[in-house]
């Protein structure tokens, strides 16, 4: 017997907004003890900027999770209490290898709850963390604000809003989706074709909405001053935390603990589109035919699966979903049993043209707002160091500069935990590899040079085989980063 299709009621999703909530996410915790949080969310940015923060929150009440009562109350404490965290511990002159007791205690219990780890996510910086301006309009771009940021910037917000607004667009494609499953189950290919159609064109509107990126959030303010507050606590030694954070909850059971920062791999959506489609992707490095060690022998080792380990960051009903999608996707299966219907696979590998079309888009804007700019501060460093000097006296008395070695490369370390270009560029090309037609899947898995490939070549002069040379580059929202003198932090320019 089939597995039941998935009922998006019983996961807490929207048949109009997908993975965002229902509702509106409240802009204040409603019982007054949570008043205190609250007056350093109005004020989150001053107390950065003047690197008040860790003081304020140290001398917070701990306060407990028990007079939370909504979902919606849950997740705005989930997204204060982690922007808190994040503040405290990357706010300083050095970040703070221990978080105390007033974030950890609370932040732990509604963590607990919402089946997510105590660090900040993509749910808790976007799909939580937004307003619309006029209540009567839809989720649109232009319609939206965020509730919380770091900086203060326009940068900021629009970084985190493209997001959102994805995700509204994307939304309405789930129960389409759905709807799909079971009309392949009945037989039904004019059902399942027009799914598929529809399915297609949100997919090309998703791509001109990431675009606009560009607008409103600039490549330098993203890289120095914005990414430094997503990074996470694990792969960051080079950035002074070489065994993670201390979750300080005031016990004994306090321990250090390791997590990888807010990613946009975290997206439950791009995850369900994936495995709606029947794309699978294999651990960075790996081949599709790969199939015993003897095979393989020689060849570098494959690296984890990094986008199945981002559920672990989704909260916990969204990660049950996909689960539950993965066991009942038949729209590959049911096309290739079908392959004369010649509008049947037209609109599938469409589907999948656009799928990779929105990757090969995205791989365009990390060259741009990480390759790019960490090549660039990484140059200034080196400048800064050639340029460095001391003067020290000469048997003649003569004082002359002695020019300092250059330091030894570091190497990039960030937030995720997979190479970051061969990684999105595997991702890209798997997308294309369940095409139907034989044409189309030539097309698609990687057999011509995109408008991306040329732009990391040309502009950042950096290949797929220079970034994966000696160590693995980080992959995650927060780019891959080091606290070079020329890092930058809040107030760097």
């Amino acid at each position: 017997m089939l597995p039941p299709i998935p009922r998006l009621e019983d996961y807490g999703l929207s048949p109009d907004r997908g993975f965002l909530p229902a509702e509106n996410p409240i802009q204040c915790l409603p019982h007054p003890v949570y008043d205190r949080w609250e007056r350093i969310m109005n004020n989150f940015q001053s107390l950065l900027l003047s690197k008040r923060l860790r003081v304020v929150i140290d001398r917070l009440p701990i306060l407990p999770a028990v007079h939370l009562e909504t979902e919606a109350e849950w997740r705005r404490a989930y997204s204060v209490l982690t922007f808190m965290a994040h503040g405290y511990i990357w706010g300083g002159d050095k970040p703070s290898e221990r978080l105390p007791p007033p974030i950890t205690y609370p932040l732990l219990q509604v963590c607990e709850h919402l089946d997510l780890p105590p660090v900040a996510t993509y749910a808790g910086l976007c799909l939580w963390n937004f307003k619309p301006i006029f209540l009567s309009e839809p989720l649109v771009l232009d319609n939206l604000s965020t509730l919380t940021t770091f900086t203060g910037s326009l940068d900021e917000q629009w970084f985190c809003l493209v997001s959102v607004a994805m995700e509204a667009k994307g939304g309405p494609c789930i129960p389409i989706m759905l709807k799909a499953i079971q009309a392949a189950r009945d037989d039904d290919a004019e059902t399942v074709t027009k799914a598929l159609q529809s399915f297609a064109q949100t997919l090309d509107e998703l791509g001109t909405l990431l675009i606009r990126m560009y607008e409103n959030c600039d490549p330098h303010v993203f890289y120095h001053r914005i990414r430094p507050f997503l990074a996470g606590s694990k792969n960051m030694k080079d950035a002074g935390l070489p065994q993670g954070v201390f979750y300080d909850d005031g016990s004994s059971r306090s321990t250090w603990r390791q997590y990888g920062g807010g990613s946009n791999a975290q997206s439950s959506m791009i995850q369900f589109f994936d495995t709606v489609l029947g794309v699978e992707h294999r651990p960075t490095g790996s081949k599709k035919d790969e199939t015993s060690e003897s095979e393989t022998e020689g060849a570098p080792k494959p690296r984890h699966n990094f986008i199945h380990e981002m559920r672990q960051y989704m909260p916990g009903p969204h990660r049950r979903f996909l689960q539950a999608v993965e066991g009942v996707a038949n729209i590959k299966e049911y096309v290739e049993l079908n392959k004369s219907n010649r509008e049947l696979c037209v609109a599938y590998d469409a589907c999948l043209a656009m799928l990779r079309a929105l990757r090969d888009k995205h791989i365009q804007m990390v060259s741009r707002y990480i390759i790019v700019k960490s090549r660039e501060s990484r140059s200034l460093s080196r400048h800064r160091r050639e340029s460095s000097s001391d003067y020290a006296p000469r048997d003649k008395g003569i004082a002359s500069i002695r020019y300092q070695p250059e330091a030894p490369k570091k190497k990039m370390r960030g937030t995720g935990g997979t190479a970051l270009i061969p990684f999105l560029k595997q991702a890209r090309d798997e997308t294309g590899e369940p095409a139907i037609d034989d044409w189309a899947r030539k097309l698609l898995m990687g057999g011509r040079r995109t408008a991306a490939d040329a732009e990391i070549a040309l502009e950042s002069r950096i290949t797929a085989l220079e970034l994966d040379a000696d160590e693995p580059q980080i992959v995650g929202l927060a780019g891959a980063w080091n606290m070079e003198d020329a890092g930058g932090g809040l107030c760097a320019v």
